[in-house]
This record gives structure tokens, C-alpha cells and sequence, in this order.
């Protein structure tokens, strides 16, 4: 939150008063989805009561969202800092806490119990209907989930034997399944500390930042950092994620890391992780998006999954033209997320359209991508709580890829890797048949231009 005027501190007072309002919804709108059968799998609710208690603390200083009122500008004076603090404090005894506490128990003793025990989206009224009008939404095509499923499969088979491929050549002499617990186990492969881990985080995306100028003709203004994921959410959280920062209020963006459980993050997937959390994935597009002129608000702030993370996969696959994945292992770690992004399409539609059960998906995850369990764990209890999502990562990567294919054949020598690029990326996020007919369109401009 901003934090350097006056006004910016009243903000973020009127949003600490404002939380027994937002909480008070969220509950009745927990009730209503009791009394008509529409809640989340009770397993994916295990973590959430330590969630919220751990916004609870007895110093309302010590909360993460009273840290603006702990370093205040240098131009606010003794008495202006004592009155904000004091406001804070009381806003956080008498508003938030409780809050908080009544959310905490309400979970624990009326709806958790009343969540279902079944996974699939289709156990609920409708549900088949809804997974079906969640499956377009998420991947902006008319594919259905059984079309979805077999390509997924289709994708496994080709990414499996790309990976064995690839560890013949290190010389490893074992199954997949042992390779499998080498690179997951191998020390070599563990970062020794926190700050090892963002040390490394930091040096890749600092490689990665001059190779944009190849192969972009526009960049965004706003800079990004690399940070830990706090740790009150970190243990159900992915391995990193990234978070937009805010131009209008200078406001960077973030690559976060999950440093919780080391031994569980192993090296060999960073480089991915950076080009698509990073550069030039979600930072880029998304800062690029919000940089937009002349379009409304609404354009800049768009979120059409198939575009935004299959853009964030098809970054992933700009490693090699931009120096990356040069180590055999980190090229297992790229592969690898191409293997686990095309697993969510078939154990996303397997466990709410086709019967599979969590423990199997959990084992064909853990199999197939070579992630450790507790990824695996973490992934495919996302999937199930949020249905069809994980689809758009995939087939909106497809989509691109294709469309620059498209671009290749038609334009030959002519064809400009910044201009396309450029083009993708300059209207911010769109649904994929749009973006179909603007590639199209941008490549019919090129072929008449001389």
C-alpha cells in the first residue's frame, strides 16, 4: 500500500475499520454457499484456520498490516506519527483482531465441517455445467475437457521423451524414477539458506534483463525486485509467484520465492522460474499492460488466464535464445515445467470431469513432472480448488506458439522476433481469438509493408 503522503495513511486507516465489513461478507457469502450445496473440498481448507490466525498478534505493531505506521516519512512530524500510530493500534484491537478471530472460529466450527468431502467441481449442483462454463472461461477456446485431456496426454508422451533424452546425456545410469530422487536429493541441488536462495534468485534475473533488448522493441518503465514469500503463507504456497507492482504510485513489481523447506525447492527449476515469474514473463507483460495510454482503465488491469500465463509459458520457452539452460539440469528444470503444465491438463479435467481421485493425481503429478511431493501436494490441491484454472497455461502457450509459426512461415526474412513480440504484448491481456485475429492482422500489415 502506498505510504507516503498523509492521505495515503488515511487509506490504509479506513482499510484496517473497513475489515469487519469485508469479513462479515465473506461469511454470509459462506452461508449461502452452505445452504445450496456449493462449498470447496474440505481438504483444501486444512491450512486456511492458521492463515488467518496468524494475522492475530498481541502487538498490533508486530502485523504485517500496520508496517507502514513502523517507518514513516521523514516529513511527518512527532505528533503526526503518535496519532496515526494510535489510530492504528486502536483500529487493530477493536477491528481487525476480532475480526479475524471471528472468521477463524466460524471456519473451524461451522464451515469447514460443512465443506464437501468430495474433489470433483461436478460433485456440486450444476457442477458438470459449471466446470464446462469454467473450462472456456479459463482457456478463451471452445475445446471441451475430454479434447483437453488427450491433448495433455498427447504433450506427456512428447515431454517424457525429450527428459529421457536429456538424462542420457548427463551420464546417469538409472531409471527415471532414480533420477528423480537424485536431482531432489542431490545437495548440489539444495540452496544453503534463505539468503543463498534469493542471492541466486537475484543473480538470474540480473541475466536475464540485458537479453531483453534482443528480442523486445518495447520495455516497461517499472522495475522489478526479487523477495522472499512471507512466511505466514509460505508453506502453502508454490515454489514463486509474481506480484504486480503499481506504476501510478511507484509501486514495483516482485518476483517472490517460496524459501520455506529448502530441501523441497531444488535449483535446477530457477531459471524457469525467474523467465516466467520475471522477465520476460509475467513482469513484462503485465507492467506493459499497465503502461497502456489512451485505453480505459479496464483494458490495463484484464487477466484472461490463457493469455497471461500462457505468455508466462511461452517466456519459459525464450530461454535458449536468450543464453539459458545451457546446464544439462537446468534444462531438466525447464522440461520439466513443460512436463507439470501439461500434467494439469490432464489431472485438472481427470478429477473434475473424469473420477480421479486426489491421491491418484497427486501420484501421477509426482511421477510424471519429477517435482518433490510437497509441490505436488500443493498443485493438485490448487487444482481442485480452483477448477479449470490451471488450464489456461497451456493452451494459451499453444496459442502463441502458434501464432508466431504462422508469423515465420508467412513473413520468411521479413520476420521481426521485437515486432511480434510487440505486437502480442501491446494491448494488453486479450481472449485468444482475439489475439488470433490481431497476430493476423499485424502479419498482413508486415507483408505490405516495404
Amino acid at each position: 500500500m502506498p505510504a507516503a503522503r498523509r492521505s495515503d495513511y488515511d487509506d490504509i486507516l479506513a482499510r484496517l475499520t473497513g475489515i469487519p465489513v469485508v469479513i462479515d461478507q465473506t461469511i454470509a457469502q459462506m452461508k449461502d454457499g452452505m445452504a445450496h450445496g456449493w462449498t470447496p473440498a474440505r481438504i483444501t481448507m486444512r491450512d486456511v484456520p492458521k492463515q488467518v490466525e496468524s494475522q492475530m498478534v498481541s502487538d498490533p505493531l508486530a502485523s504485517p498490516l500496520l508496517a507502514a505506521f513502523k517507518r514513516y516519512p521523514a516529513t511527518f512530524t512527532a505528533d503526526e506519527k503518535a496519532e496515526l500510530t494510535r489510530r492504528a493500534e486502536t483500529a487493530y484491537r477493536e477491528k481487525v483482531a476480532p475480526s479475524f478471530q471471528k472468521l477463524a472460529d466460524f471456519l473451524t466450527t461451522t464451515y469447514i465441517p460443512a465443506c464437501r468431502e468430495t474433489i470433483a467441481i461436478s460433485a456440486i449442483p450444476d457442477g458438470a455445467a459449471y466446470y464446462a462454463y469454467l473450462v472456456r472461461g479459463q482457456t478463451t477456446t471452445s475445446l471441451t475437457a475430454a479434447e483437453i485431456h488427450q491433448i495433455g496426454l498427447d504433450l506427456v508422451k512428447q515431454t517424457r521423451a525429450q527428459m529421457d533424452d536429456l538424462i542420457a546425456t548427463t551420464g546417469f545410469h538409472g531409471s527415471f524414477a532414480n533420477f528423480i530422487t537424485f536431482v531432489n536429493t542431490d545437495p548440489r541441488f539444495t540452496f544453503a539458506s534463505k539468503d543463498d536462495a534469493l542471492l541466486h534468485y537475484r543473480d538470474t534475473a540480473k541475466r536475464a534483463d540485458p537479453e531483453l533488448a534482443r528480442l523486445f522493441g518495447t520495455l516497461p518503465r517499472l522495475p522489478y525486485g526479487v523477495r522472499a514469500i512471507p512466511d505466514a503463507v509460505a508453506p502453502s504456497q508454490t515454489s514463486a509467484y509474481y506480484d504486480p507492482g503499481a506504476p501510478d504510485v511507484g509501486r514495483p513489481g516482485y518476483l517472490s520465492v517460496n524459501t520455506y523447506d529448502l530441501p523441497s525447492r531444488p535449483s535446477w527449476d530457477m531459471e524457469d522460474l525467474v523467465l516466467h515469474e520475471g522477465v520476460p514473463g509475467h513482469h513484462l507483460q503485465i507492467s506493459l499492460a499497465e503502461e497502456m495510454r489512451d485505453v480505459p482503465e479496464f483494458r490495463k488491469q484484464l487477466g484472461y488466464t490463457a493469455f497471461v500465463e500462457g505468455w508466462g509459458l511461452y517466456a519459459e520457452t525464450l530461454g535458449p535464445e536468450m543464453g539459458f539452460y545451457t546446464d544439462p539440469y537446468s534444462k531438466f528444470g525447464f522440461l520439466s515445467a513443460v512436463m507439470w503444465r501439461a500434467v494439469r491438463l490432464v489431472v485438472d479435467t481427470g478429477m473434475h470431469s473424469m473420477g480421479w481421485s486426489r491421491d491418484r493425481a497427486i501420484q501421477y503429478f509426482e511421477e510424471t513432472t519429477g517435482q518433490p511431493h510437497l509441490n505436488a501436494v500443493v498443485e493438485i490441491d490448487r487444482y481442485i480448488a480452483w477448477p479449470g484454472q490451471a488450464l489456461g497455461y497451456m493452451i494459451g502457450r499453444l496459442e502463441i506458439q502458434k501464432l508466431r509459426q504462422e508469423a515465420e512461415r508467412a513473413l520468411g526474412d521479413r520476420f521481426d522476433i521485437r515486432a511480434f513480440h510487440d505486437a502480442v504484448l501491446d494491448q494488453g491481456a486479450l481472449p485468444m481469438d482475439v489475439l488470433d485475429a490481431q497476430i493476423k492482422q499485424w502479419i498482413a500489415g508486415q507483408q505490405t509493408t516495404r
